[in-house]
């Protein structure tokens, strides 16, 4: 019997375990993963960014927990001798409309507490000569890093206080008993006084697998990264993010530096046809027909279908991919863009057609999954864990109270 079972072996469901070790010293913690090895998935695939939270609206969950996690990622890489670099990143204006936007990014910036500085079109020019834009915005804590790595290093982290890992075990079946939930996997069947589900992209069909009633489903949209020859390696200092389109949850193509000295272009957002299908042109029939059995998924493609348009068409065309990065990168050429990985993001649409911007929990008397963790949820990462752990035990507490 273990004390608390945890699905999911991404850095989410890795800081969920440490934070239960810190919270209750000496209690028995057994992850399941179902890849060979951990972080194969979204936080595997990401840009690397330590992300300082100027996106979210003041005061809200989301900026509190991605400047807490900014500063918790960097105290362990410290801690754990992990790369990391606090390059910045330059928001870049382009037009009239951007530099509204960017007005309204510095007033979050402002009252999100976040170091910023303002530059004009010369300003720019100077700090970054390889950048053209009408001025930008200089976010001073941004950094980048190799979450594979951290993952790696909150694993070894787990297992020398006594956590048990047990990779390539991938669950078939969850039965919530009256004093336990029974886990059955592809190592063995398992029993835990807990559950808690960190299943990424599969975190809808393991809420269902455990008998939950959801009202949602994981949409995939695929990102897609070009790497730049090394010869441009070092175009740039910084991360360069264009103005992100405020109706849509994606950030925008963006030039991104990596701790192991590359650099990416990158994401775009387009539909997936499989959950974990990297490469381009994968199909999975059984994500397919789970997403065109799902109202809502129909209602959402209805809402964003323009964009949709635009994002097959920049995926089908390294032509209009590269017109993207030129808006603020105008010496970059088609020969400069070689194909990189592909990441998913594991969006979750409501039955009315809304995509969820924020967290989704599910809960019963002994599990609670995991069901949306947003973007940026590997920055987040070690505050995301102790707010998991805080909600399971302040629930535990409630139960044990109306008992």
């Amino acid at each position: 019997m273990y004390d608390y079972c945890i699905i999911g072996g991404g850095i989410v469901g890795l800081s969920t375990a440490m934070a239960l070790q810190d919270r209750v010293p000496g209690s028995r913690i057994l992850l399941l993963e179902k890849e060979p090895e951990l972080a194969r998935h979204q936080t595997g695939h990401n840009s690397g960014v330590i992300h300082a939270g100027i996106y979210y609206a003041p005061g809200s969950l989301k900026a509190t927990l991605c400047r807490e996690g900014a500063e918790a990622t960097k105290a362990f890489c410290t801690e754990n001798g992990i790369p990391f670099e606090t390059c910045g990143k330059l928001l870049v204006a382009t037009n009239d409309a951007e530099i509204e936007g960017m007005e309204s990014l510095e007033d979050r910036a402002r009252r999100n507490g976040i170091e910023y500085s303002r530059l004009s079109m010369s300003q720019l020019r100077s700090d970054e000569p390889n950048i053209a834009g009408l001025g930008a915005l200089l976010v001073h804590a941004t950094g980048i890093v190799d979450y594979s790595a951290v993952c790696r290093a909150m694993a070894a982290r787990i297992e020398a206080r006594g956590g048990e890992i047990r990779r390539g075990a991938e669950v078939s079946a969850i039965v919530e008993e009256a004093g336990s939930v029974r886990v059955a996997s592809a190592s063995g069947r398992f029993d835990a006084r807990k559950l808690i589900a960190c299943a990424g992209l599969q975190s809808d069909r393991i809420a269902l697998m455990a008998g939950l009633t959801i009202h949602h489903r994981i949409v995939p949209f695929r990102g897609e990264y070009y790497v730049l020859p090394s010869s441009k390696a070092a175009l740039t200092r910084r991360l360069i993010y264009p103005i992100p389109d405020p109706g849509l949850p994606f950030l925008g193509i963006h030039l991104t530096r990596t701790i192991e000295g590359g650099m990416t272009v990158g994401p775009n957002a387009v539909l997936g046809f499989a959950r974990e299908g990297y490469p381009k042109g994968s199909f999975a029939l059984a994500d397919v027909a789970d997403m065109a059995a799902f109202p809502g998924f129909w209602k959402m493609a209805a809402r964003n279908w323009r964009s949709a348009i635009r994002e097959f068409a920049n995926s089908a065309s390294r032509y209009r991919y590269l017109q993207e990065c030129r808006k603020y990168c105008p010496s970059l050429t088609i020969a400069d863009l070689s194909r990189a990985q592909s990441g998913i993001r594991a969006q979750a649409v409501t039955a009315d057609g809304s995509l969820v911007h924020d967290f989704l929990f599910e809960e019963t008397e002994r599990m609670l999954h995991v069901c949306n963790a947003p973007s940026p949820a590997a920055t987040s990462a070690i505050p995301i864990g102790r707010m998991i752990v805080d909600r399971l035990l302040e629930g535990a507490a409630r139960a044990t109270e109306t008992a």
